[in-house]
């Protein structure tokens, strides 16, 4: 007798593997161009996060957060929310503004 299932074989389906994303270079230092960038810009920011600052600064998470810990110190931005997981800032708003 003949096999039943002699039409054409069906090729298995090949899974893809993804995209792969390119892996950022963040600065992991702070050098005078990113540093007066950094005093400069953050102060027009309404919304500021850790993401925020790696995003647009081009600098590390680590670097980011001593960096926020700086500006709340010297008074340039103000905490808004706190949480274990993220901390929320807002530029500080003086009352010759």
């Amino acid at each position: 007798m003949a096999p039943a299932n002699t039409g054409p074989k069906k090729a298995k389906k090949k899974w893809s593997k993804g995209k792969v994303k390119d892996k950022a270079q963040h600065a992991v230092l702070l050098d005078k161009a990113t540093s007066d960038k950094l005093y400069k810009d953050v102060q027009t920011y309404r919304l500021i996060t850790v993401a925020v600052l790696v995003d647009r600064m081009k600098i590390n998470g680590s670097v980011a957060r001593r960096c926020l810990a700086d500006l709340e110190e010297k008074g340039i931005i103000k905490k808004v929310v706190s949480h274990s997981a993220l901390s929320i800032y807002t530029r500080a708003i003086t009352a010759d503004e």
